[in-house]
């Protein structure tokens, strides 16, 4: 007897159609599991049998062999014990429906019960691409594949559920379309509690409006960590493509809300100095994605960025420059993208006050020159916005009016925010920091004011050509707040101030 059905595999972001192929014979009882399978694979004999035999399913005895295909593909993750528990209940004539339009995906506890199972979005996605018209899989990945659509998903609690159910013992319904659930952004702090520091408001409102990357430097205690916490407040709202990119990384990560499974809300990543570069871009024997993937469509916030080992910050130099980081061990490549806004953020010496007005740094050169160093030219290049957050004054923190809130910061980067989606409508570019360099002069417009005065920066200052580049993009940006769809003298002269501090701290 021979029978096979549907199921889809993953490794890393990359899932791919798979056909589970069952033949039975009778003899000794046993199951053989083939087609380049690891451990966890080979597991699934023990599970399968306790499942079985603990859903007190009436199960004839025969000899199994299994075979994945295609078997020249490694298959990792124990989400194939339903869909070879499904091959063997069609082989042996427990389930007779037709099962050429249904795909399975689950791993089976011991007591017959489908265990949640990670990555279950991208391989519905996949299933729906191979013409798959029905997903069964664990009743707690239903909401997460749900959001697919021209799919059927079926969220089964057991194995004795999947056999009333193609029985008619029971009836399932399809699980509705998941609603998109924003969480409360209540708990989100608010630029109106940030006294002064309204050069660096106006900085990062650039920063999230175009999506640059940014970097605060001053002295400790002026609110550079205070004033990054608040960025999630004012950055715009998560398209539905950006939302189904975000979930999938964050479903293979295994982070996702089970009750609201898809990501609404940008992501905001605040790693600690301590992370490896494993845990910063990602990795192991089975890549998984790390913070910067994690942080895609959202803010990656780096504080104390020079206590980062300098060999951590320069692997971001590719992500950093490409959207994406890929990870190649010797099971295989897996590329996951990480379109961020890197925010970081750093003291200018060991002890803070190296620039500062009114405070003397103990610091000595060869101490300055040092921590500076840890921060390479070729990763300062590639942060566009640098910014100086100085001390704030008295009359400043005593000033018992609130500053201007999120809130309103928040409609302005909206605004800007739509103009670049209908700027860039049809191409894959959605914001001014991913303009790419074919179509950079055809919308970076600049009036005769704003070409002189770039000419004359470029020379003095000696910007590389990156530079030259990234000056336009965050010009573009400034423009785009003020509603231009020229650049202008003021728009250019604001985005070389943002390319000063390197300069001044790193000469």
């Amino acid at each position: 007897m021979f029978s096979q059905v549907n199921s889809i595999g993953l490794f890393g972001l990359n899932a791919f159609p798979v056909t589970v192929e069952i033949s039975s014979a009778q003899g000794v009882p046993c199951i053989n599991i083939g087609g380049l399978a690891d451990l966890s694979v080979q597991e699934s004999k023990m599970r399968i049998n306790a499942a079985i035999q603990n859903s007190r399913i009436k199960f004839p005895k025969a000899a199994f062999t299994i075979n994945r295909a295609p078997a020249d593909v490694r298959k990792t993750g124990s989400y194939y014990d339903l869909p070879i528990l499904a091959a063997m209940f069609k082989v042996t004539g427990i389930i007779n429906e037709d099962l050429s339009d249904c795909a399975f995906i689950g791993e089976v506890s011991l007591s017959g019960d489908l265990c949640f199972v990670q990555g279950a979005l991208s391989m519905a996605i996949k299933a729906a691409e191979c013409g798959i018209k029905r997903l069964f899989l664990p009743i707690e990945n239903a909401a997460e594949a749900s959001v697919v659509s021209g799919l059927q998903v079926y969220g089964l609690k057991n194995i004795r559920a999947l056999v009333s159910y193609f029985n008619k013992f029971i009836n399932l319904e399809p699980e509705k379309p998941a609603e998109p659930y924003a969480d409360a952004l209540l708990s989100v702090p608010d630029f109106a509690d940030v006294k002064g520091q309204d050069a660096v408001k106006g900085a990062v409102e650039v920063a999230a409006a175009g999506f640059h990357n940014i970097l605060l430097i001053g002295p400790p205690g002026t609110g550079k960590s205070m004033i990054a916490k608040r960025i999630p407040g004012i950055l715009p709202k998560m398209t539905f493509e950006e939302s189904i990119e975000t979930t999938q990384i964050h479903s293979v990560a295994g982070i996702l809300n089970k009750e609201h499974p898809l990501v609404v809300n940008r992501p905001f990543r605040d790693v600690s100095h301590t992370a490896s570069s494993v845990g910063l871009i990602g990795g192991g024997s089975v890549p998984k994605p790390g913070e910067i993937s994690m942080a895609h469509n959202g803010v990656l916030f780096l504080d104390e960025f020079p206590e980062f080992d300098r060999k951590v910050l320069e692997t971001l130099r590719q992500p950093l420059e490409n959207g994406e980081i890929t990870i190649s061990r010797a099971a295989g490549s897996v590329s996951y993208p990480c379109n961020i806004m890197l925010v970081a953020a750093m003291n200018p010496c060991p002890c803070g006050n190296y620039g500062a007005d009114g405070k003397a740094c103990t610091c000595s050169r060869k101490q300055v020159t040092s921590y500076l160093g840890k921060i390479s030219r070729p990763v300062l290049d590639r942060i566009d916005i640098q910014v100086e957050v100085p001390s704030v004054s008295y009359d400043e923190l005593s000033d018992n009016r609130k500053a201007e809130s999120s809130q309103i910061i928040a409609e302005r980067v909206q605004k800007a925010r739509d103009i670049q989606l209908q700027r860039f409508k049809g191409t894959n570019i959605r914001t001014n920091s991913q303009i790419t360099p074919d179509i950079l002069h055809d919308v970076c417009v600049l009036d005769s004011g704003a070409d002189t005065y770039l000419k004359t920066a470029f020379e003095k200052s000696g910007l590389s050509a990156r530079a030259y580049d990234r000056v336009l993009k965050v010009a573009r940006t400034c423009a785009d707040l003020d509603g231009s769809e020229i650049i202008t003298k003021r728009h250019i002269a604001r985005a070389v101030q943002y390319r000063t501090l390197d300069r001044k701290y790193w000469q």
